[in-house]
């Protein structure tokens, strides 16, 4: 009988946790400030990490604590002191990268599951065979394989659970292996420092537009890669970003363990959409296929519609959406020529009184607009800019709201406005 996989978010800091609570996630996979592979991302401090922990499985989700960095002897002592005070706040598992790491994880925390990390880059079923045999319950299968591959892994050993990789940045390099930028400014990715160079934006200093599809010889007539550059900077190295949601039968298919999303770095309103996407998707698909899902979608949505609201959540300027190494051969997919990013502009707090609600302002917010609610299932009612009247941090009515205020929106009496949870997001 066919499982439901669990979608495992990232969670960056304390408010995308809960965000990614609310929006349907079944794990989040999170941090304190160092060893982490992740060190730009706000993290959590150990009684954070207890209150997370305790907010997820309140609602019966999982908590996976990354220890994935490749430390250096000097940095043991650390990983060490971390190890012994994780099983205090209940996680559920450890995200482990570094042999080293595991055999420690094991001495000092025998009762808690590992996980190994992307990093290990596990490709074929002799490396599942060894981390088997040292203890890990669950193996991330590298980004480089293809959905053929993964399906055959996965089918020789029912016994062992898989996360695969289904949205987010790829490096560029092998599964996160990357030099550059260690080379460039002495932050080692390996160590939790990469400041993504490779999405750096650069320009040409000898010619004012470039416009350059390349070939390889052996695969003539085939696009390999495209440069394109106007006359302001462009991010030329940087990859496409992966997207496997219309995928999403095939994946449930597939059985995986988890369904894995990138983006520890990412912002609360990132991962609300990100989230309700994945969410729904799969609860449509696992639908389909006779099993239980988590939420109960409304309405039947369409591949296109998922894409549009994926180009969204990345804000003015996505990247491609790529199938990476899923298929034989890779498609990429850029935002439509007409696109217009829709932001969001505000996370909606407590209701004051009826209709009356606090917000806290993300981007610029005009009364001029129409807006809608993001709410879980792909639900999103609009809002006629008639049909609210947004108010200052003094409960002045104003016309504009600023980021990084609060302020207060009034909704006009409407029979379909449905409830509003409180920390849902809204876009104008």
């Amino acid at each position: 009988m066919l499982k439901r996989p669990e979608l495992l978010i990232p969670a960056g800091g304390p408010e995308q946790l809960e965000t990614a609570l609310l929006y349907g996630a079944d794990a989040v996979y999170l941090s304190g400030n160092e060893l982490s592979l992740r060190a730009k991302c706000d993290g959590f401090s150990l009684e954070e990490l207890r209150l997370g922990v305790q907010k997820a499985h309140a609602v019966k989700a999982k908590v996976y604590y990354c220890l994935n960095a490749m430390p250096y002897d000097r940095q043991l002592g650390d990983v060490v002191g971390m190890l012994k005070a994780l099983p205090e706040t209940g996680v559920d598992a450890l995200i482990i990268a570094d042999p080293g790491v595991l055999w420690l994880a094991k001495k000092h925390c025998p009762d808690l599951e590992i996980h190994l990390s992307t990093q290990a880059h596990s490709v074929n079923s002799a490396a599942v065979e060894f981390w088997k045999e040292t203890g890990v319950q669950r193996i991330n299968l590298a980004r480089e394989l293809g959905k053929d591959d993964m399906t055959n892994i996965i089918r020789q050993f029912p016994d062992m659970e898989f996360e695969i990789f289904v949205h987010g940045a790829m490096c560029l390099a092998l599964s996160g292996h990357c030099l550059m930028s260690a080379w460039i400014n002495k932050r080692p990715a390996n160590l939790g420092q990469c400041t993504q160079p490779c999405r750096f934006e650069y320009r040409g200093k000898k010619f004012n537009e470039i416009s350059l599809t390349v070939e390889e010889r052996q695969r003539q007539g085939e696009d390999c890669w495209d440069i394109e550059q106007g006359s302001d900077f462009s991010a030329i190295f940087a990859p496409s970003d992966l997207c496997l949601v219309p995928f999403m039968d095939e994946l449930v298919t597939m059985q995986p363990a988890s369904l894995k999303i990138e983006g520890r770095t990412k912002s609360p309103s990132y991962v609300a959409q990100v989230t309700d996407i994945y969410r729904t998707a799969l609860d449509l698909a696992c639908q389909k296929q006779g099993i239980e899902p988590k939420f109960q979608p409304k309405r039947d949505i369409g591949k296109e519609e998922f894409m549009l609201e994926l180009f969204n959540s990345s804000g003015k300027n996505p990247r491609p959406l790529s199938t990476g190494f899923f298929l034989p051969e890779r498609k990429d997919r850029k935002a439509p020529a007409d696109y217009v990013p829709r932001p969001i502009v505000a996370r909606l707090g407590k209701e004051i009184k009826p209709l009356f609600y606090e917000v806290d302002v993300r981007s610029t917010w005009s009364n001029e607009k129409n807006a809608s609610l993001l709410l879980p299932c792909m639900e999103r009612p609009r809002i006629d800019r008639s049909g609210y009247t947004l108010y200052n941090h003094a409960q002045k009515q104003v016309d504009t709201l600023h980021p990084g205020l609060k302020g207060y929106i009034r909704f006009s009496e409407d029979p379909e406005l449905p409830p509003l949870p409180e920390n849902i997001f809204i876009r104008a």
